[in-house]
């Protein structure tokens, strides 16, 4: 039996969530329930969201966060946390296509990062399981030795230090690695739990469970939630993908996602570093911890959100490949992240409009590195919002040009004829008349159903089989099976509907 008829009949192994996040203290942050004012309200709780406060704080700035849900438990907190410069093979691509002064501004700005990461954990006593890493690419072909070969010049053009190894010092044949010393890597959901703590100590004020639904201008910016709301100069929205911005950000960006897997390990060095490949299907390795002890972090090859009617063959087909290549026990945790990318892979940050919409800061498009670009962000969304110059304004400028065939929007793929194809543990979307219907199933046989339509722009949503959510094919958003908002940009949640 293939993979992707097995995924649809087992169950998934290990606990369904990020190890990251699961031995991260809990922080506790009320809710926001009255009319308050700042200097500046910060949307969105992850690495761009809480650097910037802090970076506000410690200059004496007024700064109000709202998160949505839950510090640290999105998008930062389930990403891999790789602290570096080494990007894949970014900088041949950035030399070749942006030219040089922008590949060394990239990695000008990233190789920023490390030293203030360092020094934050130090000074606000962040315990976040900070180790210094080699970070290596490698190739398992003659082709992507070559790349590699490449990518090192091209690393050496962009200023940066960067090693040829005839192979990887991974468990398995490679035919090169390409190594940047001296990284790091680090648990990104007790980082922010720490960032959060040290923003609070010094003054600023923070709200959890308080998704943003509206963000206008009345005077001052106001961003309201279903609680009270939040009166500033400056607005910063740090939501992943911005939930509004005077410059649509949706079609510039492509939602994508990967798959995770962290596996029980006896050895915490079974691998030695952080490593990712050249070759495709792309995967990613790392070794972390949770409460338990150690572990060995794998990530599959990215897909687009939306558009893979199983994703559980996902994981069925990453164990596989990590049992053939690495010694690994079982599976602790799995999960997906998504994150959005750019065509010219650079993100997206700063004033998209200065003229119409002073004082409102995006950041986006982190192209799955965004421990590092997302630090850099809100240290230079900071910058702006007291005034000082920025080296890294022109490199993430949000109204550059791209090509508008970037995009793709993509269909449902779970349409399914009647409730009758839908089995326990399952969903699919029916139609009734010109409605849409999304629907799950408990494992007892319960049915349960919302609208099936996105709350952002309409696109007709798909059931994602390991996480038991609804996404949009179209722009990323993500729901819970009972049509709560997990990420946007959507801001309301997918409708009840009766059968």
């Amino acid at each position: 039996m293939d993979a992707k008829n097995a995924a649809r009949m087992v169950n998934l192994p290990g606990n369904c969530g990020s190890c990251w996040v699961a031995s991260a203290d809990p922080t506790g942050y009320t809710p926001l329930d009255a009319s308050i004012h700042a200097e500046t309200v910060v949307v969105g709780g992850g690495i761009v969201g809480l650097t910037t406060a802090l970076r506000l704080r410690e200059t004496g700035r007024p700064v109000i966060l709202v998160e949505a849900l839950e510090i640290g438990r999105q998008v930062t907190g389930r990403s891999t946390a790789k602290i570096t410069t080494q990007h894949a093979l970014i900088y041949r691509h950035l030399i070749d296509t942006c030219g040089l002064p922008t590949a060394r501004s990239y990695a000008e700005a990233n190789s920023a990062i490390p030293a203030l990461i360092k020094d934050w954990t130090r000074e606000y006593a962040i315990a976040c399981d900070l180790e210094r890493k080699d970070a290596y690419t490698y190739a398992t072909s003659a082709e992507g030795r070559d790349k590699i070969v490449a990518e090192a010049k091209a690393a050496r053009e962009a200023r940066l230090q960067a090693e040829v190894l005839d192979r990887a010092p991974l468990p398995f044949e490679t035919t090169g690695a390409l190594c940047f010393a001296d990284q790091a890597q680090f648990n990104p959901a007790k980082y922010l739990v720490g960032l959060a703590r040290a923003v609070a100590d010094r003054g600023g004020r923070i709200f959890e469970k308080s998704r943003a639904v509206l963000i206008g201008e009345a005077g001052r910016w106001r961003v309201v939630t279903a609680g009270g709301t939040v009166h500033a100069e400056n607005v910063v929205v740090a939501t992943n993908i911005t939930v509004k911005s005077p410059v649509g950000m949706a079609n510039r960006t492509q939602p994508r996602c990967h798959t995770a897997l962290a596996f029980r390990v006896d050895d915490p060095l079974v691998v030695d570093g952080m490593f990712i490949s050249t070759d495709d299907p792309m995967h990613s390795i790392r070794t972390g911890r949770d409460n338990t002890g150690p572990l060995l972090v794998t990530l599959g090859p990215k897909f687009n959100t939306g558009q893979d009617g199983n994703v559980a063959a996902r994981f069925v087909e990453l164990e596989e490949w990590a049992r053939r290549n690495l010694p690994v026990g079982n599976v602790a945790w799995r999960w997906c992240n998504e994150d959005y990318d750019t065509a010219d892979r650079i993100p997206y940050v700063g004033e998209p409009d200065t003229d119409k919409a002073p004082g409102f800061y995006i950041a986006t498009g982190f192209n799955a590195w965004g421990i590092s670009n997302g630090t850099a962000a809100g240290m230079m969304i900071a910058d702006m919002i007291q005034g000082r110059p920025s080296p890294w304004r022109s490199l993430y400028d949000p109204t550059r040009s791209y090509p508008k065939e970037f995009h793709k929007n993509g269909d449902s793929q779970s349409i399914v004829r009647s409730t009758n194809d839908i089995r326990p543990g399952e969903g699919g979307v029916i139609s009734r008349g010109d409605e849409r219907i999304a629907v799950c199933r408990d494992t007892d046989g319960t049915l349960h159903a919302v609208s099936a339509t996105c709350t952002h722009k309409g696109c007709t949503v798909t059931w994602n089989n390991a996480d038991c959510t609804w996404d949009c094919p179209c722009h990323g958003s993500i729901f819970a099976s009972n049509g709560a908002v997990i990420h946007g940009p959507a801001r309301k949640p997918l409708v009840p509907v009766e059968l």
